[in-house]
């Protein structure tokens, strides 16, 4: 009755049902991954340092999972929290900034394949939309600094701001790597363009790009051992000081956490294969362990988020001028040397450019 009733719509009002319904479905993923992240930091990090991660709250009261309700208890709690707006703000762009910092966090999975048969937008330009939505978030941290009218706040934003910007620069000569050996801006294109096995993924001819890559993402996403726009001691919590319960989460957390998500993901697709099997060659091409999936996908992005939590839990924090020497005099000079290297090898055949 239901499927006979859906059949006698129009074709077009079916297809933007099934859009919208994949667009909520692919936001709400991000969203409880993001809370569930928050609880696998918890967890990894208090392993790490030999001590108990969240352990507690519990789902209805169930004996299993003890602990998994934590991150959706912290919801509630910043969902509960007074929205203090100072006096003196600017408050219409103090409460704009949130959204201008979590709009392109979440847009970008617009264009980001997860298997060979989904994607909400296949389009040609896929990795230039990339870079330029993530290089929207940095505004939304300028005017939350700005618009606050907190000299604390301002000295903040203009730091991360500053740290991001540098690291954006080396991300994207990274990239331009692998368009170079893809030769396509489409993300479904270059993950097919790896195909053949784990030698034929770009991490084995592009390691240094690979490493910078991944290195400058959690620069940008203000994460350990980069994390000095949340240095208490150094500039009073940065550019976020002013922003409490739904707001900061808007903000702060949820941006961060979705941003590492999205790091992850691009690097598993750019650099290992996205959801091509790493037994692609070895088994019979019908095997089931050879066939792409978004488990591949899946395995190789926890394989990165991990090292994000790994990294906070062993490294300290950089200083400020070690961030940007860093950014500016290693890794871009690195990135336009390993282009030119490219360039050698595509000119003698060798690696990705064997063929064509």
């Amino acid at each position: 009755m239901l499927l006979n009733l859906w059949m006698q719509w129009p074709l077009d009002l079916r297809s933007l049902i099934l859009m919208v319904i994949e667009v909520v479905g692919v936001m709400l993923a991000v969203v409880v991954l993001v809370a569930l992240m928050t609880y696998a930091e918890r967890k990894v990090i208090g392993f790490i340092q030999v001590r108990h991660g969240p352990n507690q709250i519990r789902i209805f009261g169930l004996p299993f999972f003890k602990g998994v309700a934590q991150p959706f208890a912290d919801v509630i709690k910043l969902l509960l929290k007074e929205v203090i707006v100072p006096t003196k703000s600017d408050k219409v762009l103090f409460l704009v900034a949130p959204l201008l910092a979590l709009v392109p966090a979440l847009s970008t999975w617009a264009v980001i394949p997860f298997s060979p048969q989904f994607v909400l937008a296949d389009i040609d330009a896929g990795l230039l939309l990339v870079l330029a939505l993530t290089s929207l978030g940095v505004y939304g941290i300028i005017l939350a600094g700005w618009a606050a009218n907190s000299k604390y706040a301002l000295l903040g934003a203009m730091r991360s701001a500053a740290q991001i910007v540098a690291y954006e620069i080396a991300m994207g000569f990274a990239l331009v790597g692998v368009l170079m050996a893809a030769g396509s801006l489409n993300l479904s294109a270059i993950v097919e363009s790896q195909s053949g096995g784990v030698t034929h993924w770009y991490w084995l001819w592009l390691f240094p790009l690979m490493v910078i890559y991944f290195i400058s993402g959690i620069a940008e996403t203000n994460r350990a051992p980069f994390d000095v726009a949340e240095g208490e001691s150094e500039i009073v919590a940065g550019f976020h000081v002013e922003y409490s319960g739904a707001t900061f989460a808007t903000l702060f957390a949820l941006p961060e956490y979705a941003n590492m998500i999205l790091v992850a993901t691009l690097a598993a697709l750019m650099f290992l294969g996205g959801w091509l099997s790493p037994l692609q060659g070895v088994l019979a091409s019908d095997a089931v362990f050879a066939q792409p999936s978004f488990v591949w996908l899946a395995l190789k992005v926890s394989l990165f988020l991990f090292c994000f939590l790994w990294f906070r839990a062993t490294f300290p924090r950089y200083r400020y001028d070690q961030i940007m020497r860093l950014g500016w005099k290693v890794f871009i000079p690195l990135t336009i040397v390993w282009i030119g290297v490219e360039c050698g090898l595509a000119w003698f055949r060798v690696g990705p450019w064997a063929v064509g």
